[in-house]
């Protein structure tokens, strides 16, 4: 009786497992699977670097206060650490700004974060700053703006993207007034003395990052509403570019200039809202991996961190079926 009991909770085990894919056609196996979001809790605008360490480190925009750090090693289970600032070393000039949409990278062996200081509505005072730390963890010491809207004079200017090429350092940023880059110094903390601002992309985007993969530029980017919760039309768009200025243009060869480009991740029954990406990043079997933020319809309070994987075909990056995974195979590492 009793192998025949189990013989049953076997056969139903089996067919729970087997009956059942996922959204990607992989069976469910907690091992070897992952579901979004990866974060279920608010966690918009993501940034994420690899340490010396192993561990990669997450900083988002500070729906929790001061900006969270999260670390993973595979990019699916996320540890809360800390805080890019406490009240005492918060930057302050925007005294009544949020801390938006960092930018983590590593630059001559510091960790450089840039982020956006803003107020809701405050597009001619908003600007860019930057903090260093010697670990990625912190504690992260503010070295104050770069410039904001009214001195840069590119109205938003928010969602810094930074970006070394051929030995020079570039800042790219802008929300919905143009997409802008500019020199900066070599240790990355200040504008390069008579550097001039070029525009790169139209109106239509924000959260702007640059990736490089295979002789091309590609420039991601949101278009939409963030922040409306189940209204929210934030869509992930893409565009590409031999050149790192420019003209970035979609397969039809219609320049983001003048706001054409390719959607990337779009909503689907289950996410809307989905924008804002991470920087790509590999696992140990060399696939491509981004992070972004989406609403979740069952639960749309705050936007939550997804994971999806980046396949390329003819030089376009895509996902599969343009919507956010349910459950997919998870990174190698």
């Amino acid at each position: 009786m009793i192998q025949f009991i189990n013989n049953i909770l076997f056969s139903s085990i089996f067919c729970l497992s087997a009956c059942n894919p996922s959204q990607n056609g992989v069976e469910a196996n907690p091992e070897a699977t992952y579901r979004n979001p990866v974060i279920n809790r608010s966690m918009p605008d993501p940034t994420v670097i690899k340490a010396d360490d192993g561990y990669f480190y997450l900083y988002a925009t500070e729906d929790i206060r001061n900006m969270p750090i999260y670390r993973s090693q595979d990019l699916v289970s996320w540890q809360f650490i800390g805080t890019v600032f406490t009240d005492q070393s918060r930057p302050t000039f925007e005294p009544n700004g949020g801390l938006w949409a960092p930018d983590i990278n590593l630059i001559n062996g510091k960790y450089v974060l840039y982020y956006s200081m803003s107020v809701w509505g405050g597009e001619q005072t908003c600007g860019i700053g930057v903090a260093t730390a010697d670990n990625p963890d912190g504690p992260f010491t503010d070295h104050g703006k770069l410039f904001r809207s009214n001195e840069i004079g590119v109205q938003n200017s928010i969602d810094p993207c930074f970006v070394e090429d051929n030995g020079k350092k570039y800042l790219f940023w802008g929300s919905f007034r143009g997409i802008y880059a500019i020199e900066l110094s070599d240790d990355g903390l200040s504008l390069k003395p008579g550097a001039e601002k070029i525009q790169v992309a139209g109106t239509a985007y924000e959260g702007t990052y640059i990736h490089k993969h295979n002789g091309y530029y590609y420039l991601f980017a949101s278009v939409g509403t963030c922040c409306e919760g189940l209204n929210s039309t934030y869509t992930t768009v893409v565009g590409r570019s031999k050149n790192l200025f420019g003209p970035y243009l979609d397969k039809q060869n219609n320049p983001m200039k003048d706001n054409r480009h390719e959607v990337l991740i779009r909503k689907n029954a289950k996410f809307v809202g989905t924008g804002h990406n991470s920087e790509i990043v590999q696992d140990e079997k060399g696939q491509d991996w981004m992070l972004y933020h989406a609403v979740s319809v069952d639960n749309p309070q705050g936007r939550v961190l997804m994971l999806d994987r980046i396949r390329w075909d003819n030089d376009w990056p895509l996902v599969l079926g343009s919507t956010p995974s349910l459950e997919a195979e998870r990174p190698i590492f």
